[in-house]
């Protein structure tokens, strides 16, 4: 094994205080918003709307150039300008359609990878208690399928609502000016139909609402399943949980329909309105133009600006009912918008008291590496106290247990350290500075934290390694790697540090994925390094190895362990015994199996319990039997 590279801390003790950086600060609600986000494009918006309403100006002049055209042909006049004119109108109105659909297109994929990578960054930094209230499924199903649907609502529909409906505006105007009696025929049917079909898109909207819900409810029972297949298999619930999410994929399913069945029925009622009041002006129509009250070519231009009528008074409607159901998955996704960002405003109602009251095991003037200050803390608004006025300090330098029965609240102390939460009361300090006052990367940079659950995600061994530092060298990398004992580990993969792992670390073991951890903590060169529990799988002599260097990184800085087994309690130059959330005692090893019966029964528990072999063994008091 080669020897230790933890490097010394190279930032002091200052006492100034420290603002968080812009780019750690939370974004306001304003411009966060996905209307806000919408806002920064539109340009393209607006000129994608700009040239659809210059292509409805085209559109509205065809049928007059067509009047012109039955006119010129009936008196014998050339039509050949007309009939350019016409065809010069028909191409413009395409190419204005199809680069209007490209710009408009276009603002939609920007706007949703825009609200994705915002949204993305507002969840990574959220306050973590605010996340943990959340389902993770329903989450995943906002950044994903809810996005998808605020692009359509933001960027097709209203410019098909805003372009479609001026060529409704305009058509309507030109048949007026034509014939107001035959406008008031066709506008009596189409009006019943347009009333019933506004109805429809409301009951539209709220139908969408619905079934986004339910498919946020799917989404999220399925993430929680897929999460724990292992669980579920062994437990023999793939019938219970294939019935659990089927009820809920019903759901999904009932809701869906009702969405369908209206989006189905909106359509076909603005169709027989519109071919009603086609059939009453065709009738009255033809009976004025066999009087000779209204000519053939004021006839045929009313007509065709009917039936130019037809199509976008129904993409209107259309487009509604789909603004509608983006306007749920928008409220939906503006719900992560507003998620507390971890580098919000402090809310401790306490202050801490001054560092003379608390006591600890330090000499000489160099600050704790970690102290707490009377700290209070318990999950949720209401919930009890997890932590009750905890007060102890962690020297710069050696090992330190925390050891203490199960809800005692040693793994709370972590996570209030790398400030996943923040106390009620009293202080976390981290090299004498209160860690409110710090930006997180300040924090978590001199922090390293190997977790009880040895986290490990897809993608190559190296990347689980390298990633609290991506930037570490080769040797670095290894010096990290020998240290952790994953040598062997290494040389036995086909690939070595690019064999790619799979989700949660798939293609190691327990106690090989413990390592990789403790690797990615070492590689990070921390000033203070948690331990919660480390060596729970690791075998006896992976773990006798890792405690050797574990004792040479605490000669550099300061580690912290949860410690369960009795080898790595007897190691420790210091150790605080946790009882319901209070300090119970604090000392050395034979100093609490002297005084403390609890901790010395934890410690007669954790000795039987060990599994390592027989042959130098110690007992509780630490001498070897």
């Amino acid at each position: 094994m080669t020897t230790v590279s933890t490097a010394e801390p190279t930032t002091g003790p200052a006492t100034e205080p420290v603002t968080a950086p812009a780019a750690e600060r939370p974004a306001g609600p304003g411009p966060g918003t996905i209307w806000g986000i919408a806002r920064r494009h539109r340009l393209l918006l607006g000129s994608g709307v700009l040239l659809g309403v210059v292509g409805v100006a085209s559109t509205l002049a065809q049928p007059v150039i067509v009047s012109d055209l039955i006119e010129a042909a009936g008196a014998g006049e050339a039509v050949a300008f007309l009939i350019v004119l016409l065809g010069a109108l028909l191409l413009a109105d395409a190419a204005l359609s199809a680069t209007q659909g490209y710009l408009i297109g276009r603002a939609g994929e920007n706007i949703v990878r825009d609200s994705r990578t915002f949204l993305t960054g507002r969840v990574l930094r959220a306050d973590l208690a605010a996340y943990q209230a959340r389902r993770q499924g329903d989450v995943h199903t906002r950044l994903v399928s809810d996005t998808s649907l605020v692009k359509i609502a933001l960027s097709q529909s209203l410019a098909q609502i805003i372009v479609n409906g001026l060529v409704v505006i305009g058509c309507v105007v030109m048949m007026a000016w034509i014939d107001i009696w035959l406008l008031l025929i066709a506008l009596g049917c189409i009006g019943v139909a347009s009333a019933v079909s506004l109805w429809l898109a409301r009951r539209l909207r709220v139908a969408a609402v619905r079934n986004r819900e339910d498919t946020g409810d799917f989404g999220a029972d399925l993430h929680r399943v897929l999460g724990a297949l292992t669980t579920v298999k062994a437990a023999r619930a793939e019938d219970r949980e294939q019935h659990r999410i089927g009820l809920l994929t019903e759901r999904a399913h009932d809701s869906g329909i009702r969405v369908t069945a209206y989006a189905s029925v909106l359509t076909p009622t603005m169709n027989v309105g519109l071919q009603a009041s086609l059939a009453a002006v065709v009738g009255a129509g033809m009976a004025r133009a066999a009087t000779g009250s209204l000519g053939l070519a004021d006839f045929t231009a009313f007509v065709m600006y009917l039936f130019y009528l037809v199509s976008p008074l129904v993409l209107v409607f259309m487009s509604i009912g789909a603004y509608q159901q983006g306007r749920a998955a928008m409220a939906r996704v503006d719900e992560l918008v507003h998620l507390p960002q971890e580098d919000g405003p402090a809310t401790s109602p306490e202050p801490a008291p001054e560092p003379a009251a608390v006591p600890g095991p330090l000499t000489g003037t160099a600050p704790p590496a970690v102290e707490f200050r009377a700290v209070r803390f318990g999950y949720g608004e209401d919930g009890r106290d997890v932590l009750d006025g905890v007060s102890f300090a962690v020297p710069p330098r050696g090992l330190t247990a925390l050891v203490g029965p199960s809800g005692a609240g040693k793994t709370t102390a972590f996570q209030l350290i790398e400030r996943f939460y923040r106390p009620r009361g009293g202080a976390v300090l981290v090299d004498g500075r209160d860690i409110a006052t710090l930006p997180l990367s300040a924090v978590r940079g001199r922090v390293g934290y190997v977790q009880q659950d040895s986290a490990a995600m897809r993608g190559t061994l190296r990347e689980n390694i390298t990633y609290a530092a991506p930037d570490a060298t080769e040797a670095e990398l290894w010096d990290a790697v020998e240290m952790a004992g994953l040598g062997q580990v290494v040389a036995d993969l086909p690939e070595g540090l690019d064999t790619v792992l799979g989700d949660g670390g798939t293609g190691l073991s327990g106690g090989q994925r413990q390592r990789v951890c403790i690797a990615r903590a070492l590689l990070q060169r921390p000033a203070v390094m948690l331990l919660d529990e480390a060596t729970s799988h690791l075998d006896s002599d992976t773990e006798a190895a890792l405690r050797e260097v574990l004792a040479r990184v605490a000669e550099r800085c300061a580690v912290i362990a949860i410690a369960h087994r009795i080898s790595t309690v007897v190691d420790a130059g210091h150790i605080v015994v946790l009882e319901g959330g209070r300090v119970r005692d604090r000392g050395t090893h034979p100093e609490l199996m002297a005084r403390d019966a609890l901790y010395r029964r934890l410690a007669t528990t954790q000795l039987v319990a060990d599994t390592a072999p027989a042959a130098g063994r110690q007992d509780p008091a630490g001498r070897v039997q």
